[in-house]
Protein backbone atom coordinates (compact mmCIF):
# COMPACT_ATOMS: atom_id res chain seq x y z
CA UNK A 1 0.00 0.00 0.00
CA UNK A 2 1.57 3.22 -0.87
CA UNK A 3 1.15 6.63 0.60
CA UNK A 4 0.46 9.70 -1.18
CA UNK A 5 3.22 12.20 -1.60
CA UNK A 6 3.05 15.51 0.11
CA UNK A 7 1.96 18.27 -1.96
CA UNK A 8 4.54 20.91 -2.22
CA UNK A 9 3.51 24.55 -2.62
CA UNK A 10 6.01 27.08 -4.50
CA UNK A 11 6.03 30.59 -2.77
CA UNK A 12 7.45 32.85 -5.91
CA UNK A 13 9.40 35.48 -4.03
CA UNK A 14 8.91 38.86 -3.97
CA UNK A 15 11.00 40.79 -6.96
CA UNK A 16 13.37 43.43 -5.61
CA UNK A 17 12.10 47.18 -4.86
CA UNK A 18 14.74 48.81 -8.24
CA UNK A 19 12.70 45.64 -10.36
CA UNK A 20 9.44 46.81 -9.51
CA UNK A 21 9.57 49.91 -11.12
CA UNK A 22 11.60 48.09 -14.28
CA UNK A 23 7.85 47.87 -16.32
CA UNK A 24 6.19 50.61 -15.41
CA UNK A 25 9.27 53.02 -16.44
CA UNK A 26 9.23 51.05 -19.71
CA UNK A 27 5.83 51.84 -20.34
CA UNK A 28 5.28 55.02 -19.58
CA UNK A 29 8.72 56.01 -20.57
CA UNK A 30 8.50 56.52 -24.45
CA UNK A 31 5.22 58.26 -24.27
CA UNK A 32 6.19 60.53 -21.57
CA UNK A 33 9.28 61.72 -23.18
CA UNK A 34 7.31 62.29 -26.42
CA UNK A 35 5.25 64.76 -24.11
CA UNK A 36 7.72 66.39 -22.31
CA UNK A 37 9.42 67.24 -25.80
CA UNK A 38 6.68 67.90 -28.12
CA UNK A 39 3.86 69.32 -25.34
CA UNK A 40 5.31 70.69 -22.23
CA UNK A 41 9.08 72.40 -23.37
CA UNK A 42 6.97 73.92 -26.89
CA UNK A 43 4.55 74.96 -23.85
CA UNK A 44 7.39 76.95 -21.36
CA UNK A 45 8.94 78.29 -24.66
CA UNK A 46 5.95 80.49 -25.70
CA UNK A 47 4.93 81.52 -22.02
CA UNK A 48 8.53 83.12 -22.25
CA UNK A 49 8.18 84.87 -25.30
CA UNK A 50 4.86 85.56 -24.25
CA UNK A 51 6.65 88.00 -21.42
CA UNK A 52 8.93 89.91 -24.02
CA UNK A 53 7.03 92.62 -25.65
CA UNK A 54 7.33 93.19 -29.43
CA UNK A 55 9.43 90.28 -30.15
CA UNK A 56 10.70 89.23 -33.22
CA UNK A 57 12.49 86.48 -35.20
CA UNK A 58 16.07 87.20 -34.65
CA UNK A 59 15.48 89.15 -31.39
CA UNK A 60 17.08 88.13 -28.21
CA UNK A 61 14.75 86.91 -25.49
CA UNK A 62 14.58 88.99 -22.48
CA UNK A 63 11.30 88.76 -20.55
CA UNK A 64 10.51 91.65 -18.91
CA UNK A 65 6.41 91.81 -18.29
CA UNK A 66 3.26 91.03 -18.75
CA UNK A 67 2.61 93.90 -21.21
CA UNK A 68 1.33 91.74 -24.19
CA UNK A 69 -1.65 90.10 -21.61
CA UNK A 70 -2.68 93.83 -21.32
CA UNK A 71 -2.59 94.08 -24.91
CA UNK A 72 -5.20 91.67 -24.95
CA UNK A 73 -7.28 94.31 -23.24
CA UNK A 74 -8.16 97.21 -25.81
CA UNK A 75 -11.27 96.81 -27.45
CA UNK A 76 -10.50 95.88 -30.96
CA UNK A 77 -9.15 92.37 -29.68
CA UNK A 78 -12.07 92.10 -27.65
CA UNK A 79 -14.31 92.40 -31.10
CA UNK A 80 -11.97 89.30 -32.43
CA UNK A 81 -12.58 87.01 -28.65
CA UNK A 82 -16.31 87.95 -29.29
CA UNK A 83 -16.71 86.62 -32.44
CA UNK A 84 -14.08 83.38 -31.47
CA UNK A 85 -16.69 82.48 -28.78
CA UNK A 86 -20.01 83.44 -30.68
CA UNK A 87 -18.51 81.07 -33.34
CA UNK A 88 -18.05 78.33 -30.77
CA UNK A 89 -21.06 78.84 -29.09
CA UNK A 90 -23.42 79.06 -31.89
CA UNK A 91 -21.34 76.24 -33.31
CA UNK A 92 -21.85 74.18 -30.44
CA UNK A 93 -26.01 74.78 -30.38
CA UNK A 94 -26.54 73.88 -33.81
CA UNK A 95 -24.41 70.60 -33.44
CA UNK A 96 -26.59 70.03 -30.15
CA UNK A 97 -30.12 70.85 -31.98
CA UNK A 98 -29.01 68.44 -34.81
CA UNK A 99 -26.89 65.63 -32.73
CA UNK A 100 -29.49 64.91 -30.60
CA UNK A 101 -32.22 63.68 -32.64
CA UNK A 102 -30.16 61.27 -34.78
CA UNK A 103 -28.00 60.18 -31.61
CA UNK A 104 -31.14 59.46 -30.01
CA UNK A 105 -32.65 57.65 -33.16
CA UNK A 106 -29.28 55.89 -33.43
CA UNK A 107 -29.44 54.74 -30.12
CA UNK A 108 -33.14 54.00 -29.18
CA UNK A 109 -34.61 53.63 -32.68
CA UNK A 110 -32.71 51.67 -35.34
CA UNK A 111 -32.50 48.64 -35.77
CA UNK A 112 -28.94 47.10 -33.37
CA UNK A 113 -28.22 44.98 -36.70
CA UNK A 114 -27.45 48.31 -38.46
CA UNK A 115 -26.21 50.12 -35.87
CA UNK A 116 -22.26 50.16 -36.14
CA UNK A 117 -22.90 50.67 -39.91
CA UNK A 118 -25.27 53.35 -39.22
CA UNK A 119 -22.92 55.21 -36.73
CA UNK A 120 -19.33 54.09 -39.54
CA UNK A 121 -21.82 56.25 -42.53
CA UNK A 122 -22.09 59.10 -40.00
CA UNK A 123 -18.71 59.18 -39.59
CA UNK A 124 -17.59 59.11 -43.40
CA UNK A 125 -16.84 62.77 -43.46
CA UNK A 126 -14.35 63.03 -40.70
CA UNK A 127 -12.14 60.72 -43.39
CA UNK A 128 -11.59 63.37 -45.43
CA UNK A 129 -9.33 66.45 -44.59
CA UNK A 130 -11.33 69.55 -43.27
CA UNK A 131 -9.86 71.41 -46.17
CA UNK A 132 -11.68 69.68 -48.33
CA UNK A 133 -14.42 69.97 -46.61
CA UNK A 134 -14.43 73.22 -46.59
CA UNK A 135 -13.45 73.86 -50.12
CA UNK A 136 -16.35 71.90 -51.01
CA UNK A 137 -18.84 74.21 -49.01
CA UNK A 138 -17.32 76.90 -50.76
CA UNK A 139 -18.15 75.06 -54.24
CA UNK A 140 -22.29 74.49 -52.67
CA UNK A 141 -22.15 77.72 -51.37
CA UNK A 142 -20.47 80.64 -54.06
CA UNK A 143 -23.27 82.09 -56.11
CA UNK A 144 -22.92 80.11 -58.92
CA UNK A 145 -22.84 77.36 -56.80
CA UNK A 146 -24.98 74.34 -56.50
CA UNK A 147 -27.34 75.66 -53.55
CA UNK A 148 -28.27 78.96 -55.97
CA UNK A 149 -28.89 76.42 -59.02
CA UNK A 150 -31.06 74.22 -57.19
CA UNK A 151 -33.09 77.16 -55.68
CA UNK A 152 -33.22 78.50 -59.11
CA UNK A 153 -34.34 75.47 -60.85
CA UNK A 154 -37.36 75.04 -57.94
CA UNK A 155 -37.70 79.35 -58.98
CA UNK A 156 -36.58 80.47 -55.67
CA UNK A 157 -34.05 83.50 -55.11
CA UNK A 158 -30.37 82.72 -54.45
CA UNK A 159 -28.65 82.92 -51.13
CA UNK A 160 -25.25 85.15 -50.97
CA UNK A 161 -23.93 84.08 -47.38
CA UNK A 162 -20.77 83.03 -48.48
CA UNK A 163 -17.69 84.78 -46.81
CA UNK A 164 -20.26 85.52 -44.43
CA UNK A 165 -20.68 83.89 -40.54
CA UNK A 166 -24.10 81.69 -41.55
CA UNK A 167 -21.06 79.92 -43.58
CA UNK A 168 -19.30 79.97 -41.16
CA UNK A 169 -21.46 78.25 -38.60
CA UNK A 170 -22.37 76.06 -41.41
CA UNK A 171 -19.27 74.70 -41.91
CA UNK A 172 -18.04 74.32 -38.59
CA UNK A 173 -21.42 72.69 -37.84
CA UNK A 174 -20.24 69.73 -40.64
CA UNK A 175 -17.10 68.85 -39.30
CA UNK A 176 -17.75 68.92 -35.62
CA UNK A 177 -21.47 67.30 -36.12
CA UNK A 178 -20.03 63.92 -35.86
CA UNK A 179 -18.07 64.01 -32.50
CA UNK A 180 -21.39 65.20 -31.01
CA UNK A 181 -23.26 62.28 -32.36
CA UNK A 182 -20.65 59.76 -31.15
CA UNK A 183 -20.79 60.99 -27.38
CA UNK A 184 -24.33 61.91 -27.01
CA UNK A 185 -25.09 57.96 -28.85
CA UNK A 186 -22.77 56.73 -26.52
CA UNK A 187 -24.69 57.93 -23.77
CA UNK A 188 -27.72 57.70 -24.82
CA UNK A 189 -27.46 53.85 -25.28
CA UNK A 190 -27.18 53.08 -21.28
CA UNK A 191 -30.61 54.99 -20.88
CA UNK A 192 -32.95 52.79 -18.76
CA UNK A 193 -35.30 51.80 -21.12
CA UNK A 194 -37.56 50.55 -18.11
CA UNK A 195 -37.79 53.97 -16.66
CA UNK A 196 -39.37 55.31 -20.02
CA UNK A 197 -42.04 52.19 -19.88
CA UNK A 198 -42.85 53.35 -16.39
CA UNK A 199 -43.27 56.67 -16.99
CA UNK A 200 -45.68 55.14 -20.22
CA UNK A 201 -47.57 52.98 -18.01
CA UNK A 202 -48.57 56.31 -15.24
CA UNK A 203 -49.69 58.15 -18.65
CA UNK A 204 -46.33 60.27 -19.22
CA UNK A 205 -46.51 62.05 -22.36
CA UNK A 206 -43.75 61.22 -24.67
CA UNK A 207 -42.84 65.20 -24.42
CA UNK A 208 -42.84 64.68 -20.55
CA UNK A 209 -41.04 61.53 -20.80
CA UNK A 210 -38.25 63.16 -22.95
CA UNK A 211 -37.89 65.89 -20.09
CA UNK A 212 -38.00 64.20 -17.06
CA UNK A 213 -36.02 61.02 -18.05
CA UNK A 214 -34.28 60.80 -21.09
CA UNK A 215 -32.43 64.78 -20.62
CA UNK A 216 -30.88 63.93 -16.67
CA UNK A 217 -29.97 61.10 -18.04
CA UNK A 218 -27.55 62.72 -20.74
CA UNK A 219 -26.91 65.27 -18.93
CA UNK A 220 -22.98 63.51 -18.67
CA UNK A 221 -22.90 63.27 -22.29
CA UNK A 222 -24.60 66.53 -23.44
CA UNK A 223 -21.40 68.14 -20.98
CA UNK A 224 -19.06 66.07 -22.94
CA UNK A 225 -19.88 66.57 -26.54
CA UNK A 226 -20.88 70.14 -25.44
CA UNK A 227 -17.28 70.84 -24.26
CA UNK A 228 -15.39 68.82 -26.79
CA UNK A 229 -17.47 70.96 -29.90
CA UNK A 230 -16.78 74.06 -28.12
CA UNK A 231 -12.76 73.45 -27.29
CA UNK A 232 -12.19 72.22 -31.17
CA UNK A 233 -14.38 75.46 -32.43
CA UNK A 234 -12.67 77.84 -30.43
CA UNK A 235 -9.14 76.49 -32.36
CA UNK A 236 -10.68 76.47 -35.72
CA UNK A 237 -8.65 77.93 -38.51
CA UNK A 238 -9.97 76.61 -42.20
CA UNK A 239 -13.45 77.15 -42.01
CA UNK A 240 -13.21 81.18 -40.69
CA UNK A 241 -10.34 81.26 -43.20
CA UNK A 242 -12.38 79.46 -45.87
CA UNK A 243 -15.75 80.48 -45.20
CA UNK A 244 -15.87 83.65 -43.82
CA UNK A 245 -13.52 86.23 -45.45
CA UNK A 246 -11.32 88.82 -44.21
CA UNK A 247 -14.08 89.76 -41.80
CA UNK A 248 -14.35 87.05 -39.56
CA UNK A 249 -11.02 87.49 -37.62
CA UNK A 250 -10.63 84.64 -35.21
CA UNK A 251 -8.15 84.60 -32.25
CA UNK A 252 -6.54 81.80 -34.01
CA UNK A 253 -6.33 83.60 -37.28
CA UNK A 254 -4.79 86.71 -34.78
CA UNK A 255 -2.41 84.27 -33.64
CA UNK A 256 -1.36 83.22 -37.65
CA UNK A 257 -1.36 86.64 -38.06
CA UNK A 258 1.30 87.79 -35.43
CA UNK A 259 3.71 84.51 -36.69
CA UNK A 260 3.51 84.04 -40.10
CA UNK A 261 1.68 87.16 -41.37
CA UNK A 262 2.90 90.47 -41.64
CA UNK A 263 2.77 91.87 -37.73
CA UNK A 264 5.43 89.34 -36.87
CA UNK A 265 4.51 90.24 -32.61
CA UNK A 266 6.13 86.55 -31.76
CA UNK A 267 5.17 87.74 -28.22
CA UNK A 268 1.26 88.83 -28.58
CA UNK A 269 0.76 85.84 -30.54
CA UNK A 270 2.54 83.75 -27.66
CA UNK A 271 0.56 85.41 -24.72
CA UNK A 272 -2.93 84.87 -26.87
CA UNK A 273 -1.79 81.13 -27.39
CA UNK A 274 -1.42 81.02 -23.57
CA UNK A 275 -4.85 82.65 -23.01
CA UNK A 276 -6.44 79.78 -24.76
CA UNK A 277 -4.44 77.28 -23.94
CA UNK A 278 -5.71 78.62 -20.42
CA UNK A 279 -9.10 78.43 -21.05
CA UNK A 280 -8.90 74.87 -22.59
CA UNK A 281 -7.34 73.64 -19.90
CA UNK A 282 -10.00 75.53 -17.56
CA UNK A 283 -12.94 73.60 -19.50
CA UNK A 284 -11.39 70.22 -19.18
CA UNK A 285 -10.52 70.73 -15.57
CA UNK A 286 -14.17 71.58 -14.78
CA UNK A 287 -15.46 68.65 -16.95
CA UNK A 288 -13.39 66.16 -14.84
CA UNK A 289 -14.56 67.81 -11.48
CA UNK A 290 -17.86 68.11 -12.31
CA UNK A 291 -18.96 65.90 -15.47
CA UNK A 292 -19.79 62.54 -13.57
CA UNK A 293 -22.72 63.77 -11.97
CA UNK A 294 -21.59 63.43 -8.47
CA UNK A 295 -22.03 66.79 -6.02
CA UNK A 296 -18.46 68.38 -5.84
CA UNK A 297 -16.93 66.62 -2.75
Amino acid sequence: MTSASPTTTITEAPLPKPRRWVGPWALLGPPGLWLLLLLVLPVLVIFELSLVPGIKPGDLVNPSGIGNYLTVFQPIYWQVIGRTLFYAIGTTIVCLLLGFPVAYWLALMSPKRWQNLLLVAFTLPLWTSSLLRSYAWITILRPTGVLNSVLGVVGLPGLDILNQTPAVLLGMAYSFLPYMVLILYSSLEKLDRRLLEAAADLGATPIESFWKITVPQSLQGIAAGSLLVAITSLGDFVNPELLGGASSMTVSRLIYNQFLGAAQNWGFGSALSMLMILAVSLGIALLIRYGDGRPAA
